[in-house]
């Protein structure tokens, strides 16, 4: 068995266990802990499949960003787990049909990737520059208009958010963002001009003592 094969079992069991723990762990701490975990694994089966560009966007976005945003959030709410986990074994067997058939169907719809009788010829292009570098221009060649729609897509659900997040409550305290553009110095800040007051300072008791003598 070659290093990369071992190595392949190793993440792959890893990978398999940490995603059986998010689900079945206690604390949701742990549970995101656990899909840390998983994440990482992902990403160094990226790295054998020599994947560099999925790999680190899977790092740096999902780990990086997304899962510490996860673990604060899970951290604050302190959410009571015990509530939410009642009716787990009930529902157990329905989770699991539904579980085996989106991986049947995964399985029907990824498996013509697996029955190529050899590797397709690999550019001697492509193999000089790298698997990120082509992608990215193919990404901004190729498929420039899909990229640009994307972004459009994610900037108008990013002002989506934003305008829900602003709107009048009657739960919740509401800033009017216009009023604070429109602030000045004057309306925060007044400053005051008072007259200096000097106390003198007290006279020492043996003074006092000698006069009196």
């Amino acid at each position: 068995m070659q290093t990369t094969t071992a190595l392949f079992y190793v993440f792959s069991a890893i990978l398999l266990a940490s995603s059986f723990r998010v689900i079945t762990a206690k604390s949701t701490v742990h549970s995101a802990l656990f899909l840390i975990l998983a994440f990482f694994t992902g990403s160094c089966i990226w790295m054998l499949l020599k994947a560099e560009f999925l790999a680190i966007a899977l790092v740096l976005v999902y780990i990086g960003a997304v899962m510490v945003l996860f673990l604060f959030v899970v951290m604050m709410l302190d959410i009571n787990t015990d509530s939410i986990r009642q009716g787990f074994w009930k529902h157990l067997p329905l989770a699991g049909l539904v579980g085996a058939f989106i991986a049947l169907e995964m399985a029907a719809v990824l498996m013509s990737g697996f029955r190529l009788s050899e590797a397709p010829a690999l550019d001697p292009v492509s193999a000089q520059l790298g698997n990120s570098k082509m992608l990215g221009i193919a990404i901004y060649t190729q498929y420039l208009y899909p990229l640009e729609i994307a972004a459009v897509l994610l900037l108008v659900a990013i002002i989506a958010a934003i305008a829900l997040t602003l709107r009048r409550r009657k739960d919740s305290r509401y800033q009017d963002p216009a009023e604070q553009v429109k602030v000045q110095k004057a309306d925060r800040l007044r400053v005051l001009k008072m007259q200096p007051t000097v106390e003198l300072p007290a006279a020492p008791a043996a003074d006092k003592n000698e006069g009196a003598a």
